[in-house]
């Protein structure tokens, strides 16, 4: 499987922001909010401001699975 970002999701309801919000907020594209959505690759910079505006670490937004652990 991979990355997958669903820590992150579940700090946009603990925060109560919508993903709309976060892509407002951090100035990202709509294309790389929806490859997030479907766990695709986005770049270290997109990365950087997601955890600088949450005030994080990335293992806080970002968790690796391995298919074997599925």
């Amino acid at each position: 499987m991979g990355f997958t970002y669903s820590k992150l999701w579940k700090k946009l309801i603990d925060e109560g922001m919508s993903k709309t919000d976060l892509r407002e907020k951090i100035k990202i594209s709509p294309s790389t909010l929806a490859k997030m959505s479907k766990n695709q690759y986005v770049s270290m910079e997109i990365l950087e401001k997601i955890c600088i505006e949450f005030n994080c670490d990335i293992s806080e937004i970002l968790e690796f699975k391995n298919n074997e652990n599925i």
